[in-house]
């Protein structure tokens, strides 16, 4: 199965609801109907998300009641647990973002508008391995948000601060 996401085509074995299944039947858990429909709405669309955001949206779906809150961050733990979703700690709070079929990358994240940018760069995976090398360390993978302001917040922030506006 191919996944293609903004950063390139993935090759994986099974899809995250087989994998999610298998998971959970490894520990002797049953996947419920709530489950079910966590991870199909969460790898429906490639977005970041929280887990207040997760909650919002699956709010509306008909599930033959409501999700309880202490399901979806169950849920969401046992996600990242499967390797399906990676958690990343951005202000305080904690966001989610697929993790299986998804190829290597890393963030910018804007601290005005809290968006992240997704992008790849061979440069820096080569300077990672250089480094890697240099100290004789083994690597399984990384993870880097570089923090600041994007073009469209600092465009705002420039205009509102503009001699002209005063007059």
């Amino acid at each position: 199965m191919d996944v293609e996401f903004g950063l390139g085509v993935v090759q994986v074995a099974s899809s995250p609801q087989e994998r999610f299944s298998e998971y959970l039947q490894s520990r002797g858990k049953r996947i419920t109907q709530q489950r079910r429909a966590l991870v199909e709405h969460v790898f429906r669309r490639h977005s970041h998300f929280d887990a207040d955001e997760l909650i919002a949206n699956v709010a509306h779906l008909d599930l033959g009641g409501k999700v309880s809150r202490p399901t979806v961050y169950r849920t969401l733990n046992e996600l990242v647990e499967a390797g399906l979703l990676r958690r990343m700690s951005l202000g305080g709070r904690s966001v989610y973002e697929h993790d299986y079929g998804y190829p290597q990358h890393d963030h910018l994240h804007c601290t005005v508008c809290d968006r992240l940018i997704e992008f790849q760069s061979d440069e820096l995976q080569l300077l990672r391995d250089a480094v890697a090398r240099e100290h004789r360390f083994r690597v399984t993978g990384h993870r880097l948000i570089v923090t600041g302001v994007c073009h469209e917040c600092s465009t705002k922030r420039h205009r509102r601060q503009s001699p002209l506006d005063l007059v």
